[in-house]
């Protein structure tokens, strides 16, 4: 079991096209639990939005037994953070898993002390129900900040058929269903330059009436432009009448397809359009092959105070079953440049009190 050379990508250079890209990329897909934030494209896409990252992969006689595509941001004028997001990928097996986590600490390690910046933690959020005995040495974050990905989700299971999903939702879930479709809400699937305006204009009145800052036009236009090549991404609508009210951006990966982004117009809400919307998406993600629709992000009924509660009470009405994955966990390597960043954090989020981590922008739908 040896650690492959390490692989530093700046922005400029990172192809996801390469072949040991794709190598790495094919491998993340077929793991059990494939998480896309480890994937070439997402570190590609992420580059372009300021961060830097550097791949790691633990090998055997050639084959790829795990390692971790690792980011790297900047958050002071000297000093910056790592980031393992969906990571890392590792072996089944816990003994074997526990060599190779420790690998890629071991080459993270080295990659710290030759970085010009000083690195104030190294941050992972991988995709375990439990925290294994190996790891040590790591904290968790018991609240999650800007850089922070929600740890508590809703997945709706599309294997059954569409009757027994939709028997399987809540009582006021199934009857908004039906309600939406006895208005004559209608989905349509439009990824074309005149629909990514109006996604990014339902996205942003949403953020408006939240009170956050929505994602820029340019970060969706970056988005749609890498990964429809690709046939990973969807943006879908619910209208009624003519008239788009809502709208969910998907992005697929493995079996999995994953609301990512959304947002609903405050006109004509008794028509229940994001109802229809949701059900609409996992029929046609089922027939497209996958087994799992992800709401991304609920918020656990113990914080009452959490902001997401209201956007978890509607996507607890279709079901589903909730995963908890491990809380964020950080490495700490300097403390004072730590406490730096938690203020740095703390001041993002009084700058956008109503959001969660990343201002990412769901609609509260209450009926």
């Amino acid at each position: 079991m040896i650690p492959s050379n390490l692989t530093p990508a700046a922005p400029e250079a990172l192809r996801s096209d390469s072949d040991q890209w794709q190598e790495w990329d094919r491998f993340v897909e077929a793991s059990a639990d494939p998480g896309l934030m480890q994937t070439s494209w997402w570190a590609e896409f992420r580059a372009w939005a300021g961060y830097r990252c550097f791949g790691i992969t633990i090998k055997d006689r050639g084959a790829i037994l795990g390692g971790a595509m690792v980011m790297k941001r900047c958050f002071g004028p000297h000093a910056c953070f790592y980031c393992i997001c969906d990571g890392p990928v590792l072996p089944a097996d816990e003994e074997a898993a526990g060599e190779v986590f420790q690998a890629i600490l071991d080459v993270v390690e080295r990659h710290r002390i030759e970085e010009y910046h000083i690195v104030s933690h190294l941050r992972i959020e991988p995709r375990w129900g439990r925290v294994p005995e190996f790891v040590s040495g790591f904290q968790l974050l018991a609240r999650g900040d800007r850089y922070s990905e929600p740890r508590d989700t809703l997945c709706i299971d599309l294997r059954p058929s569409m009757d027994e999903i939709l028997a399987q939702m809540k009582p006021k879930g199934r009857y908004n269903v039906r309600l939406a479709q006895r208005h004559g809400v209608a989905v349509c699937e439009d990824t074309s330059e005149g629909g990514l305006a109006d996604f990014v204009r339902i996205h942003g009145d949403t953020a408006a009436r939240r009170r956050i800052d929505p994602k820029s036009p340019a970060y969706f236009e970056k988005l749609l432009s890498m990964l429809s090549p690709r046939q990973r991404i969807s943006i879908f609508f619910a209208e009624h009448q003519g008239r788009r009210l809502a709208t969910a951006l998907v992005v697929y990966f493995g079996r999995r397809a994953t609301y990512f982004f959304g947002g609903s117009l405050d006109v004509d809400r008794h028509v229940m359009a994001p109802y229809a919307l949701h059900y609409e998406i996992m029929r046609r993600v089922r027939e497209r092959g996958c087994e799992c629709y992800d709401l991304w992000g609920v918020a656990p009924p113990s914080r009452a105070d959490d902001p997401w509660q209201g956007i978890s009470a509607f996507k607890r009405k279709f079901g589903g079953h909730e995963l908890s994955l491990v809380p964020t966990l950080d490495r700490i390597y300097d403390a004072a440049a730590y406490r730096a960043y938690g203020l740095a954090a703390a001041a993002w989020s009084l700058r956008n009190i109503a959001g969660r981590p990343g201002s990412r922008v769901h609609e509260t739908v209450e009926a």
